[in-house]
């Protein structure tokens, strides 16, 4: 029996898409594949395999070391996976043994910019069938499924945020290695500060019009481009999408964006607030509404009222739980660099009609079929699934417990409301205390991260910062 069989996935939706991959890939002459899980930050990671191994790879996945899921942004790894239990309690991580990433051949695209290559999105399997629950595609499929029980379909658009830089330097001196390594030097392409300036945008047409090429081709439903206020600073936006779509979609962008920009003498970065001179803030707002499975119909609409009862008590589950869910949105150190009074980033849990400042601002009316949400809190590094996945589990206990959201937001600023973490710390400590979360997520994934991201946060903590240097090295 076949892992795909084992796992109780080889139906005949999945058998069609098998067939069908395996066409595309005579069809494009195509060497080699690459197959890729998005690990518990996001970033893909996997094996090349040569397209004569690939109908096997369908069918029983390949092999991976479980570190490659223990490991926090600088690539070290932060269980002792030696110890018995692995360090987590859990025998399958013990002595960095092998766990399987299984392809999903609905996911197979031809890479336009390496055209000799496949590639396939993987979830992570036990030999045995298994889930391996710290795959963080899994989780937000769970959640999903939970949603979907309860007669709803999560729809979500993506506005995303991020630099594009020309790369002076590579910065690849043997003196440049490191864990992580030097990052390059960069210059702008343009000075910024003229926000949806014609002539700006012409200044970066060469290479966003060899992203958008690239990114088409590989079939990614892009809406628009946007020259951002920063300098250097991009927007782009995707068509709404339901279901596991809109988050393999920012995988996918994220991880093409870079590899194009390398191949072209640039450098793309989703870190939300490079230490760049006048540099702006990204950040990744996540338009999201829930369809009604019965009737297709969008649950936040109502014919006399701005938004549902449907769509109230979903916010406002988002709002009670805005401290914690950062952990999520926000789960870098620099993230929280974000969080500014007047600079159109939110910095407390409020909501408003039509208004940038605020956390989640309303778009739509009474009888408009496109009414949502659009959650501001997020950052463009954040992993997509367990972004998506948090929203969903928040949203779903407002419903539960018909939160009220309170009145909109007038003075975002100024609101009395809980304010959003000031620092990564904050929001763990908060994500440890909150029980819906941890009801919805499971306690091991919710104590494996926050283990994971407290290592990251305790490395920083032991590094001397250029403020350090100044403030004190003449001083005493």
């Amino acid at each position: 029996m076949t892992l795909v069989e084992r796992a109780g996935l080889w139906n005949e939706d999945r058998k069609s898409a098998t067939r069908e991959a395996e066409r595309r890939m005579r069809a494009g002459e195509m060497s080699v594949v690459r197959l890729a899980f998005a690990d518990q930050h996001g970033i893909l990671r996997g094996k090349t395999l040569a397209a004569s191994e690939v109908d096997a790879a369908l069918k029983n996945g390949v092999g991976f070391t479980t570190t490659m899921l223990l490991k926090d942004t600088s690539h070290r790894t932060v269980f002792p996976v030696w110890q018995p239990g692995g360090g987590f309690d859990m025998k399958e991580l013990e002595g960095a043994a092998d766990v399987i990433m299984l392809p999903d051949p609905s996911t197979f695209r031809a890479l336009p910019w390496a055209p000799h290559s496949g590639w396939m999105l993987c979830d992570i399997y036990f030999a045995d069938g298994r889930p391996m629950p710290l795959c963080t595609r899994h989780i937000y499929r769970n959640a999903l499924k939970t949603l979907g029980e309860r007669g709803y379909d999560f729809m979500a658009g993506l506005e995303v945020e991020f630099h594009l830089f020309k790369v002076e330097k590579a910065k690849l001196g043997v003196n440049d290695a490191g864990q992580p390594g030097e990052p390059p030097e960069v210059s702008l392409l343009n000075q910024g500060y003229q926000y949806l300036t014609e002539q700006r945008y012409d200044e970066m047409d060469p290479i966003i019009e060899i992203l958008r090429t690239n990114l088409v081709d590989l079939g990614l439903p892009l809406r628009s481009f946007e020259v951002e206020y920063g300098p250097s600073q991009l927007e782009f936006t995707f068509r709404a999408a339901t279901g596991l779509e809109p988050a393999d979609t920012m995988v996918l962008f994220r991880s093409a964006t870079k590899q194009i920009a390398q191949r072209n003498g640039f450098h793309a970065t989703f870190m939300c607030r490079p230490k760049l001179p006048n540099v702006m803030s990204s950040g990744w707002h996540l338009h999201q509404s829930l369809k009604d499975r019965a009737t297709h119909a969008n649950a936040f609409m109502d014919a006399n009222e701005p938004l549902s009862t449907v769509g109230q008590h979903y916010m406002a589950g988002l709002l009670e739980h805005a401290r914690a869910a950062t952990a999520f949105s926000t789960p870098t150190l620099n993230g929280y660099k974000r969080y500014r009074p007047f600079s159109l980033a939110p910095d407390r849990a409020i909501w408003g009609r039509d208004n940038r400042g605020v956390m989640v601002r309303l778009l739509g009316g009474p009888g408009d079929s496109t009414t949502h949400l659009e959650n501001r809190v997020g950052e463009p590094a954040a992993n997509p699934y367990l972004y998506m996945a948090s929203q969903i589990v928040c949203g779903l206990d407002g419903l539960d417990r018909k939160l009220d959201p309170g009145p909109s937001a007038d003075t975002p600023y100024e609101a009395k409301a809980p304010l959003l973490p000031r620092s990564l710390g904050d929001a763990l400590a908060a994500l440890h205390e909150d029980k819906a979360l941890r009801a919805g997520l499971g306690d091991f994934f919710v104590d494996y991260y926050l283990k994971l991201k407290q290592a990251e946060i305790d490395r920083f903590n032991l590094e001397v910062s250029d403020w350090e240097q100044r403030e004190y090295f003449s001083l005493f």
